[in-house]
């Protein structure tokens, strides 16, 4: 259950869609909405702890019994469940919870951490990812046009760069916000080296990032974004604003972080991965080594074994222990 209607572009329908898929290929029956009416059912599976909320409540009082797992998002984690009732009822109601990254867990009580399961986003790479451009040091900025994810960060940093500077941004993403979305196309017009091109079927987008030689993220706050997995399946090396939401899936240590909201900062880094070589191809290894997390294999076991323990006994259901 994810509170928006399927099909949607956000990236909740997205997480909702892919673990539909995967659930499917578990052999189980899955059905995908984004309200909850009473259908009969096992097992609710709900993204977003206060728009679910009334969905989780419904399930509880005419599923008494049957296991409710709650995926925490970004918004959950980082503000509804500290400040929102509705979310707080449904962190109550809940069988067990998911997180998309270990810094997850920080931001819950420790008896809710004991049945917490940190289950990484899984993404595969396309068959043949094309080559990086010649004529440019091609950057990807794959997010929604939403003011959370601050997308025109990138764009605003490329200003800065020198005037020998071949450095291009290229932005993927959906126009969810009117004001945003004006101001990629003003933006677009002013800035040689910013260009939007909407939204695109995953695999084109997954092929334009492949061919990028950078994936900039420049988000206030992430609960742990998939644009990160789908990076470190392609072996693209990451810049990151410092947030709990990527450096709980790149680690403390990723060189490649800069000040949420810091345009000079992100310059800065956008300038050294063009000028060397060397320091790109350490954000490169970073992700290659981090491959193993985001295998879907991996993501997949997971969930078994996480509906393997709520569906065992009834009441919370601990998760394992975080792996080291």
């Amino acid at each position: 259950m994810t509170p928006v209607s399927p099909g949607a572009r956000t990236g909740n329908a997205t997480t909702a869609g892919r673990w539909a898929r995967l659930l499917r290929d578990l052999g189980h029956r899955v059905e995908v909405r984004g309200r909850y009416d009473g259908q009969p059912a096992d097992l609710l599976v709900a993204l977003h702890a206060r728009r679910s909320a009334d969905s989780v409540e419904r399930f509880a009082a005419t599923r008494p019994g049957r296991p409710v797992v709650v995926a925490l998002t970004g918004t959950d984690l980082y503000h509804d469940i500290h400040h929102d009732p509705a979310a707080a009822r449904t962190l109550e109601r809940a069988t067990a919870f998911v997180v998309l990254q270990a810094l997850g867990l920080d931001q819950l009580p420790d008896r809710l951490r004991q049945r917490t399961w940190i289950i990484h986003q899984s993404a595969l790479a396309p068959p043949a990812v094309p080559a990086p451009l010649a004529r440019c040091f091609e950057v990807c900025v794959s997010a929604n046009l939403r003011p959370v994810k601050d997308p025109l960060r990138a764009a605003e940093a490329a200003r800065l760069l020198p005037a020998d500077s071949r450095l291009v941004v290229s932005h993927l993403g959906h126009a969810l916000d009117d004001d945003l979305e004006a101001a990629a196309r003003a933006e677009m017009a002013t800035n040689p080296r910013y260009r939007w091109l909407g939204g695109r079927p995953p695999r084109q987008a997954l092929r334009l990032m492949g061919r990028s030689r950078l994936l900039v993220l420049s988000s206030w706050s992430e609960g742990g974004a998939n644009v990160v997995s789908e990076a470190i399946a392609l072996g693209v090396p990451v810049v990151s604003s410092h947030i709990a939401g990527s450096i709980g899936i790149l680690g403390e240590d990723h060189p490649g972080y800069f000040t949420p909201g810091d345009t000079e900062e992100l310059a800065t880094l956008l300038a050294r991965a063009e000028r060397q070589p060397a320091w790109l191809e350490e954000l490169r290894q970073r992700s290659l080594r981090l491959r193993p997390l985001v295998d879907p294999q991996r993501e997949r076991g997971e969930w078994a074994r996480l509906l393997a323990a709520v569906t065992a006994t009834p009441g919370p259901a601990p998760a394992p222990a975080p792996a080291s």
